[in-house]
């Protein structure tokens, strides 16, 4: 069955993509990290559709599945706050005094 760029168009799951493009996952890495696979995803997704504008489909698709077997191996090694994909992890706090911040007299 050929992949089709309509069809990826109508996904909405993070279990409906690896599906789609017959990636293996495991369920419970998916439930603890789904946002931060799919905030990745959807990051690479734009920068491959704004470095590859005239891409065949079959090859975006390609490009597309590529993105979220990265996505899914980041955060099987390392935690979404390490990752810092969602602006609450990138805001600086105000009310925060850092230690390097404090001077001794």
């Amino acid at each position: 069955m050929t992949l089709r760029l309509e069809e990826f168009n109508t996904l909405v799951d993070a279990e409906e993509y690896f599906k789609f493009f017959k990636l293996p996952y495991d369920q419970q890495v998916l439930n603890v990290n789904r946002l931060h696979i799919l905030k990745q995803f959807s990051l690479s997704i734009k920068e491959i559709n704004k470095d590859y504008p005239d891409l065949e489909e079959s090859d975006i698709l390609s490009k597309y599945k590529a993105a979220l077997e990265e996505a899914y191996q980041v955060l099987l090694n390392s935690s979404g706050v390490e990752q810092k994909l969602f602006a609450v992890f990138q805001k600086p706090k105000n009310n925060v005094v850092m230690l390097t911040e404090i001077q001794s007299e």
